[in-house]
């Protein structure tokens, strides 16, 4: 007897829905040879490859160069770091990812010092951000969260300027312990005025939402 998954087109709308929502990380052809892409192809990622002129990651408008530690050092040598850093800045945001840093005195080539100026000089000179990663699978985390992050509505609080009615509402929501900004929204959206949100029964809230939780007192009553 044949058994029929009757949620089968259900799940598969989901999965779709929840990867077009995905914040694509654009990855520059020359990581094809990292292990990076295919890490972040195992986290469920939305990648893409592109030939990109600067950074090997694109993430909306955040430029990010990784280097493995050895090149980190190479770069700093023949001063193709200085160039590679002067060029982010053409992107409103960057970061520079160094990968794989030993504690072993072996894979050091260059002084301590000259490593320590350069990530000051990144820091204060150029004001790009640095993180060290372990290996490529860490770099993958960091790419997937910078993603998400990306991916996440902003919420409109603590400035209440040049509000327009609904932001009003959405601001006032925001307010209550466990509302964040996608529920105030979508809260706003359905059912337009304050007075019919805090009219409504924990059952409504939930159904209106699809969260078990709003953190309201209204549920508690």
């Amino acid at each position: 007897m044949t058994f029929y998954n009757i949620f089968s087109k259900k799940e598969k709308n989901k999965k779709d829905k929840d990867n077009e929502n995905k914040k694509t990380i654009i990855i520059d052809t020359r990581e094809k040879s990292s292990l990076v892409p295919s890490c972040l192809l195992e986290k469920k990622a939305k990648i893409h490859f592109e030939t990109l002129e600067i950074g090997d990651y694109l993430i909306d408008s955040i430029i990010v160069e990784r280097k493995t530690f050895s090149d980190f050092q190479s770069s700093i040598i023949n001063k193709r770091l200085f160039k590679q850093l002067e060029e982010m800045k053409k992107y409103p945001k960057q970061l520079l990812i160094v990968e794989g840093k030993s504690n072993n005195k072996e894979d050091r080539f260059l002084h301590e010092n000259a490593i320590r100026g350069m990530l000051l000089s990144c820091l204060l000179d150029y004001q790009i951000p640095i993180i060290f990663s372990e290996d490529e699978e860490d770099t993958a985390s960091y790419l997937l969260v910078l993603a998400k992050k990306q991916n996440t509505p902003l919420s409109i609080r603590p400035s209440r300027s040049d509000m327009s009615k609904e932001e009003r509402k959405q601001f006032i929501l925001e307010g209550f312990d466990g509302i964040g900004p996608t529920t105030a929204k979508q809260l706003v959206k359905e059912n337009k005025t304050l007075r019919k949100i805090f009219s409504l029964k924990k059952e409504e809230l939930e159904k209106s939402i699809k969260k078990k939780s709003l953190g309201f007192d209204i549920l508690d009553e």
